[in-house]
């Protein structure tokens, strides 16, 4: 049997920390029935230690350079779901690799939201490293500003996840999803 060109497209989540990228690619992977990857988690196992732990000691070129890497090695992955670090996309090459790489969804959602669901997840908060001193909701405000242009830019669909859960996330993914 031959495999159409589609068959082989991933798809990859971006967005702010919080949006629920990693769940809602598990959900993802599991009914397209494809291999699922979570950005973050194969850095930290490729480095040996934490996303904060990697900022605090070598900062955020030297995170920002792996980062790459680890997004060049899963984008080869064809077919897969990918879960995405928030700011991958802050380099070029990583934006063009995201666009080569399948359908890409641009998880949103207001940032009072996410630092409320990012305070009901003191994990969540202590394995991230803060980006400003701002505090939570002006961090990812000031975050979102910046980044919302590069997510726009490579995003094949946005998808609002304020008032949804994770399952729903997904079927509104799986609707737009290319057949």
């Amino acid at each position: 049997m031959r495999t159409h060109p589609l068959d082989l497209r991933g798809l990859a989540l971006v967005g702010l920390r919080g949006t629920g990228k990693s769940t809602v690619g598990r959900i993802l992977a599991q009914r397209l029935d494809r291999p699922f990857f979570d950005a973050d988690v194969e850095l930290e196992q490729i480095a040996g230690r934490s996303i904060r732990a990697i900022f605090a000691e070598e900062g955020e070129s030297v995170f920002r350079d792996l980062e790459s890497r680890v997004l060049s090695e899963l984008a080869a992955r064809r077919g897969a779901v990918l879960a995405t670090g928030g700011g991958v996309v802050l380099r070029e090459p990583n934006r063009r690799l995201l666009r080569d790489f399948g359908f890409v969804v641009w998880l949103g959602a207001d940032p009072a939201v996410l630092a409320s669901r990012l305070q009901a997840s003191p994990r969540e908060l202590a394995d991230r490293p803060a980006l400003t001193p701002a505090g939570t909701l002006a961090e990812l405000a000031d975050t979102l500003r910046v980044r919302a242009p590069l997510y726009r830019e490579v995003a094949d669909a946005v998808i609002e996840t304020d008032r949804r859960t994770a399952p729903e996330v997904a079927e509104a993914i799986l609707a737009l999803w290319p057949p």
